[in-house]
């Protein structure tokens, strides 16, 4: 009896390590229903990226997401929503400062979760006042964008390496034991010293691809680029922002959302009101 006893409970120990792994309850990904005056949209969030996650599904057992609008819409771009200010804004008043007090941090994972059309993303202040590209507590947008050649992606890699280069000169020329060099680069600059100034960029140049070499390089994998040239998206933003979710259903929807009529500061003329949003069982 004790011999069978161990054995029934290594089978039940066993049974639970299958259930995990093979996707029970501890890997079951959430699901969003998203109810507006238009219609629904039902999203999934990611296991992966767990801040915003848990964050989120916070929020909508908390009901802080009912009743606010997609105050910003972008043919061809995103839908955002999310601002608690926009429960009872007059109409025309522009909108995008309202939060919860406080940030996620990052979660960017671009070579897994992208900005394809239908991608559930989070928005956030700019670099300049928010390097390590923190998302806002609440607000979010779901993606539309457009479709993209292998050309205009090659283009945004080559864009998004100047972008790293221009990063990693600043970060550069802004330690204090690289004073000396910064007020010479400047000086020649202003004074238009162009002989000057290619010979310091120069000298300057190599310390910046060293620079460069340290940071994640980015580029379009296969499956990026055959997303973006046949579904759509809006490549651009990868690795800028969280993506932690994706539109499961209702993409039709955020097309309908995307091509309404917008007052300047791209709130919609007529309000898309979010009228509940709740936790799929």
């Amino acid at each position: 009896m004790h011999r069978k006893a161990i054995l029934i409970h290594l089978f039940a120990f066993m049974g639970l390590i299958s259930t995990v792994y093979a996707g029970g309850n501890e890997t079951k990904e959430t699901h969003i229903q998203i109810v507006t005056t238009e219609g629904v949209i039902k999203i999934k969030l990611y296991n992966d990226t767990p801040l915003h996650r848990d964050n989120f599904v916070k929020l909508v057992n908390s009901h802080f997401y009912d009743s606010t609008i997609f105050h910003r819409v972008i043919n061809q771009f995103m839908i955002q929503g999310g601002d608690p200010d926009s429960k009872k804004a007059a109409p025309g008043v522009m909108l995008g400062n309202g939060s919860t007090g406080y940030t996620i941090p990052a979660e960017i994972m671009p070579d897994k979760h992208y900005h394809k059309k239908g991608a559930l993303a989070a928005a956030r202040m700019g670099d300049e006042v928010n390097p390590n590209k923190e998302s806002s507590g609440c607000q979010f947008y779901i993606v539309q964008g457009r479709n993209f050649s292998n050309e205009d992606l090659n283009t945004m890699e080559q864009r998004m390496l100047n972008n790293q280069k221009q990063e990693a000169f600043s970060r550069l020329m802004n330690k204090p034991e690289n004073a000396g060099i910064r007020t010479r680069f400047t000086t020649f600059q202003q004074s238009q010293q162009t002989d000057s100034l290619m010979a310091i960029s120069k000298l300057i140049e190599p310390m910046v691809l060293a620079e460069v070499s340290k940071m994640p390089q980015f580029k379009f994998s296969e499956e990026q680029r055959k997303i973006y040239s046949t579904v759509g998206g809006t490549p651009h933003l990868d690795g800028g922002y969280t993506v932690f979710g994706e539109v499961v259903e209702g993409l039709d929807l955020v097309d309908k959302i995307a091509a309404v009529k917008t007052l300047p500061g791209d709130r919609p003329e007529k309000d898309i009101r979010i009228l509940k949003m709740s936790i799929e069982k």
